[in-house]
């Protein structure tokens, strides 16, 4: 195949093109104010770097700042850069704020029916071409390595672009000519076949509308919206990629092994549908044939208006546009003068561009330790996270007096950016309540990941069921190496079940999978929980193969927990059983997951009780002791 790269050329296929005489001839597009702009406006430049963008795409935000700032460094040194934006659903208003968002220096260009990005045969936003002063391409592909499709490395290994141009300037030939570029596919003008039977407004709206429009909506976690035609059709390529490789929707867990009520995964009908629309050309269809759209609580995925909503900081928290950034913890004082029942909690990122995961966290008066990942939280979110209500007469108790503390986990985009969270809090009344629902967990925190090991086994074991329980969810927590995750409940009688198989865990998915029906789990039972890590080279996330790897709250270091949801029963006065609340809190301090409590297991706040609690003096609080000094009480 001949292919030759010039704005006269239908699009050139990526895959074969060489690179070393395909010669870009000049071209003029607008900007977003309207103003022409052309190649030739810069025959005084030595090369000339084409960066094709995107204003939606995530890579293409985090990658923004660093180009302007190469722009910068390189105008001195003969290089001229210019943007083109081909997006069909990029408007020249999200032109200019993308822009101005990372201080371009530079023109970004709109590519109406995308001649320009078609004749380079470019194929992903973002993607660099670099021409030499014959304005013959000489590189072409990513920027650098840094950040890819769900990886992101603490710095570039390979700084592609800049080697390119350094290596220009100075005579000689590209050593790495072309690179894959990593991002969104162009949102390409498309011609859709007039006689289609599968249609946006017939069936692919309804299936958005199931499984993608609670995150792809205004205001969501989710880069771009999937609620209008013609902001979806520009996604249509992206749309039958990351569904093709069942990355979207994003649900890991293994179809053999139980039932979820938050199940997002698409059938093999609906796959079908959408493949065969992306092939007909996206037809739009009959608007009349268009469902009814779905009802929101505005702001909010909870089930109702919140009736408490918290600012998690006091004031915007800044977020430094690279590098990484440690957890950042707040305290916040609800000035809750009762006890609350809570049957549904939201928190909703300020700015979900940098917002990775908060997790909040019930510090109860008195209580002195300093809360880690280890303890029980009281709700999170995390990406792609859909929040639903607790089971009718379900609860977590928050006591009065409680301090909320939020763990958050900021990730940078490349531009300086503010983010001031919030927590919205629905309660029951106590009369209505019937179980009390507390966050367990199975936990390892003696692991030590040998270097490039592909398939490190840790294991965790639960305490056991002090009595009958009821299962409501299941949430599997590693860092940057985890690989996989399974949960099995070991029951008395010594058989094994397999309650959820998570084969390929995402640290950028952390999903906590709802039980279709609540499963109850028999006094005496386990949880036992099997996680493998991947500290190898080929763990594109992996921050450093050749590190030994133990418990930390970093994500460069690993964590090891299961966590599960539990409720018991609780008398009509609203109060847990002793046994109940016994269980509940040996689990919580329970560090070996023997069953019981050594002194040096408690916390501060428990230490002074621990001998009264301890009747027959041999240092170590049972379960029966425990329940016996609460039911005292």
């Amino acid at each position: 195949m001949i292919c030759r790269c010039t704005v006269l050329l239908a699009m050139a296929c990526y895959s074969s093109l060489a690179i070393g005489g395909e010669k870009v001839e000049s071209f003029a597009l607008p900007d977003s104010r309207g103003m022409i702009h052309q190649l030739s406006d810069f025959d005084e430049h030595e090369l000339i770097v084409i960066a094709v963008l995107g204003t939606e795409c995530p890579l293409a935000k985090l990658y923004g700042s660093r180009l302007n700032n190469l722009a910068k460094t390189y105008q001195d040194r003969g290089v001229g850069f210019v943007a083109v934006n081909a997006n069909v659903q990029d408007s020249l208003a999200e032109i200019a704020a993308y822009a101005r968002v990372h201080d371009f220096t530079f023109p970004i260009l709109k590519d109406v029916g995308n001649k320009v990005v078609d004749a380079l045969g470019a194929e992903r936003t973002p993607e660099v071409f670099v021409l030499d002063r014959d304005r013959v391409i000489r590189y072409r592909g990513r920027i650098d390595d840094q950040y890819g499709v769900g990886y992101v490395k603490n710095e570039p290994e390979s700084n592609d672009l800049v080697n390119a141009m350094d290596e220009l300037l100075t005579g000689k030939k590209v050593t790495t000519p072309v690179t894959e570029p990593a991002g969104c596919h162009i949102g390409r003008l498309r011609e859709p076949k007039t006689d289609a039977t599968v249609t946006y407004s017939n069936q692919i709206a309804r299936i958005f509308q199931a499984h993608c429009i609670e995150c792809h909506r205004g205001g969501e976690i989710a880069p771009f919206e999937l609620t209008d035609y013609d902001e979806v059709v520009g996604w249509a390529a992206m749309i039958g990629e990351v569904v093709s490789d069942n990355r979207m929707p994003p649900w890991h867990a293994d179809p053999k092994h139980g039932k979820f009520a938050n199940d997002i995964s698409l059938s093999q009908a609906d796959r079908e549908l959408i493949f065969q629309w992306i092939a007909d050309g996206a037809p739009e269809g009959d608007a009349a044939q268009l469902p009814e759209p779905r009802i929101f609580v505005s702001g909010w995925q909870l089930p109702r208006s919140p009736d408490l909503v918290l600012s998690i900081t006091e004031t915007p928290f800044e977020v430094k546009p690279e590098g990484e950034i440690q957890y950042q913890w707040f305290s916040v004082d609800p000035k809750l003068t009762e006890d609350k029942w809570l049957s549904a909690a939201e928190i909703v990122p300020g700015n979900r561009q940098v917002v990775h995961h908060i997790l909040a966290f019930v510090q109860e008066p008195g209580e002195k330790k300093k809360i880690s990942d280890a303890d029980e939280f009281l709700v999170g979110y995390v990406p792609g996270l859909r929040v639903r209500p607790l089971p009718t007469g379900m609860a977590k108790l928050i006591p009065a007096g409680s301090t909320l503390v939020f763990q958050v986990h900021y990730t940078p985009i490349g531009s300086v950016q503010f983010d001031q969270s919030k927590i919205g809090f629905v309660f029951s009344e106590p009369a209505a309540i019937t179980h009390r629902v507390t966050t367990s967990k199975a936990i390892n925190t003696k692991f030590s990941i040998p270097p490039h090991v592909a398939n490190h086994e840790v294991t965790a074991t639960s305490s056991l069921a002090p009595n009958d329980l009821m299962l409501l969810t299941l949430m599997p927590h590693m860092h940057l190496r985890g690989k996989a995750f399974r949960y099995e409940a070991e029951y008395p009688d010594g058989t094994n079940e397999v309650l959820l198989n998570v084969p390929a865990f995402d640290f950028n998915w952390q999903t906590s999978y709802r039980l279709g029906q609540p499963k109850v789990i028999p006094r005496g039972s386990r949880i036992f929980c099997v996680a493998h890590f991947d500290n190898s080279e080929r763990n594109l996330n992996n921050p450093a193969p050749d590190q030994t790897v133990r418990w930390g709250d970093q994500t460069w270091e690993e964590m090891m927990i299961g966590y599960f949801d539990i409720a018991t029963p609780i008398d009509p006065s609203g109060a847990s059983s002793s046994s109940v609340i016994a269980a509940a809190l040996i689990a919580s301090m329970d560090q070996n997951n023997d069953g019981e409590l050594t002194r040096a297991e408690c916390p501060d706040k428990h230490r002074e009780k621990f001998i009264t609690v301890d009747s027959d003096h041999d240092g170590v609080v049972t379960l029966e002791e425990l329940a016996a000094s609460l039911k005292s009480k």
